[in-house]
């Protein structure tokens, strides 16, 4: 298995990039399209089976990778991975803040144990691994971090703790853009749409439907692809966005603009792109 990334070969060669959660999912297909362009990628998530497969897939392809443990949610973790890092690398470039999750549940059936569950790995794990790498990395030779939220802005049925969540990421990313510009760091955000991944299959029925009505009003008339989401990523790790910093990217095929009074009509998808070979 390979990737075929639109960017040009070598785009982030001699780069060292940490992908949390990238065992599986869209931070399985930033790690191969970032190690396709000559980085060398770190890959942290709680599961080693899933770890050990991508790092294999990668490592197959010719990428440079590899892996840790690690519960973001956990500091003294999140100390050591970055320990990890120094040893085996001596330096960081990047960080893509991806790791995540979340679980259906309507609000008033929501416990405090499942909503701090949720912000804790969302929020506070995103806070946590951020602050380790300026520490010990961008604070003295600047950097570059995208935060993987989602399209929150018109709200996120039976997922309000994930919501409310990545909000807070977005503006944690906002703060962080300007209190760091000063160390020559860049904080931006990649909000995904709906998106077609495996793991949507494990929130059950109620969510799969509301997720198919939400479908109906994208302009583009398909989900987004793992990468899609993945080049959005390795634009803003680029030369080419070095003026941009505290933004946003959405890649949601225009469904934030469009609410339940604007017709969209029949007609056919937009083509798609896929950058697994």
């Amino acid at each position: 298995m390979g990737f075929h990334s639109v960017f040009r070969d070598y785009l982030l060669a001699d780069q060292v990039i940490l992908v949390t959660g990238g065992g599986s999912g869209i931070g399985r297909c930033i790690a191969h399209e970032l190690a396709s362009l000559g980085a060398t990628v770190h890959i942290a998530g709680r599961t080693e089976e899933k770890l050990e497969t991508v790092a294999s897939e990668i490592s197959e392809s010719g990428g440079n990778v590899d892996w840790s443990i690690c519960d973001i949610r956990e500091e003294d973790q999140v100390e050591k991975l970055f320990e990890t890092i120094l040893e085996k690398h001596g330096s960081l470039n990047s960080l893509v803040n991806n790791a995540g999750g979340q679980f259906p549940s309507p609000l008033e059936d929501m416990s405090k144990k499942g909503w701090d569950a949720v912000i804790r790995n969302n929020l506070t794990g995103t806070f946590l691994v951020s602050q380790q790498s300026f520490k010990t990395f961008f604070q003295e030779n600047g950097g570059n971090i995208v935060n993987i939220v989602a399209d929150f802005s018109r709200g996120m049925q039976l997922i309000a703790h994930s919501s409310a969540a990545r909000a807070g990421v977005d503006n944690l990313t906002k703060t962080a853009s300007i209190e760091w510009a000063k160390y020559g760091i860049r904080v931006n955000s990649v909000a995904p749409g709906l998106t077609s991944t495996a793991g949507q299959q494990a929130y059950g029925e109620e969510f799969l439907k509301v997720m198919e009505e939400r479908k109906k009003r994208i302009p583009l008339k398909k989900l987004a692809t793992e990468s899609e989401i993945s080049a959005a990523v390795t634009f803003l790790l680029s030369p080419a966005a070095s003026h941009m910093t505290g933004t946003i990217v959405k890649v949601d095929g225009g469904f934030s603009l469009c609410g339940p009074m604007i017709p969209l009509g029949e007609y056919e998808a937009s083509e798609g792109f896929n950058g697994f070979t």
